[in-house]
């Protein structure tokens, strides 16, 4: 993948996520029924709750090579 087509998708996701910022996802490669690439990048950080308490968040993201986001999930 691209470093402009990662670039494109971290700023989605720190725009929904801002605690991702300056994070470098895990890109891993995902074979598709299409003839088309898709990609499966993986945004990791620790989090501040009320309290004090830390929790640790994972953003998963599959996109295709140009940048485009097809899916975006999160734990809790």
């Amino acid at each position: 993948m691209e470093h402009s087509a990662v670039e494109k998708v971290s700023r989605k996701v720190v725009k929904q996520f801002p605690e991702m910022k300056g994070r470098k996802p895990l890109i891993k490669s995902q074979s598709s029924g299409k003839n088309d690439k898709r990609f499966v990048l993986t945004y990791k950080a620790n989090v501040e709750l009320p309290g004090g308490r830390t929790m640790r968040r994972v953003v998963r993201v599959v996109a295709d090579g140009k940048g485009k986001v097809i899916r975006m999930s999160t734990s809790k």
